[in-house]
């Protein structure tokens, strides 16, 4: 998971999340679960392709699960660290974009996965159509970003947290901040379809983060 990976086509440079070690971020706990519930049936036979897999935390749940894993990330840190990890994926220093199975000289794939990316960019809509062109059709897209709706926004207004919540003086926060119906808005508008979303952390309607799939459909 990278908070840093940059859409090709972005104007701003990318920089370095800054990943020390291969250990999951405080947000894991809270996404896995969920992530590996809209995955569906794992193992041999399902390719996965982690986009901003950062220290390849995530990609390693899905190796452990026997899948065929390759990771992209712009953080060389972090991709160092992934590759030491987990030997049995393939994790390359690479943009989100259109040319993502290009530059890997891959085929497409069972399942693309997105977790606390998308947030981040400055084009996510030219993120969400390099995620689309890299899933096979009938296969899926995996997606987590911090929840935000009425009931959350209220709170975080009744309690003053705007400035600690989204703090335009931390680097590298998030410039994104995405509802269900805007994100279900993106991934329909990129042409995917059975559009499913699992709230995680604390208590319904104030989530922490939200993951959400989307289907490419099969004669795509």
């Amino acid at each position: 998971m990278s908070a840093n990976i940059q859409a090709s086509c972005s104007a701003a440079p990318y920089k370095d999340y800054g990943f020390r070690n291969a250990e999951p971020s405080h947000m894991h706990v809270r996404f896995v679960p969920r992530v590996l519930e809209l995955s569906g049936r794992l193992g041999p036979q399902v390719r996965v392709l982690d986009v901003g897999c950062g220290n390849g935390f995530t990609a390693g749940l899905f190796l452990a699960r026997g899948c065929r894993v390759v990771g992209i990330d712009l953080s060389e840190k972090g991709i160092e660290i992934a590759r030491k990890t987990y030997p049995e994926g393939r994790f390359e220093v690479l943009p989100a974009d259109a040319h993502i199975l290009k530059n890997l000289g891959e085929e497409a794939f069972t399942i693309v996965l997105s977790t606390e990316v998308i947030e981040h960019l400055y084009d996510p809509r030219g993120f969400a159509g390099g995620c689309f062109a890299a899933v096979k059709p009938g296969g899926r897209f995996v997606c987590t970003t911090p929840y935000h709706g009425y009931l959350k926004n209220l709170a975080i207004s009744v309690f003053g947290k705007w400035d600690s919540h989204a703090n335009p003086l931390w680097d590298g926060r998030h410039i994104k901040l995405w509802s269900r119906q805007t994100l279900t808005r993106l991934l329909v508008e990129t042409g995917f379809t059975n559009i499913q979303f699992r709230g995680a952390g604390r208590l319904p309607w104030l989530w922490m983060t939200m993951v959400m799939s989307g289907d490419k459909p099969a004669h795509h």
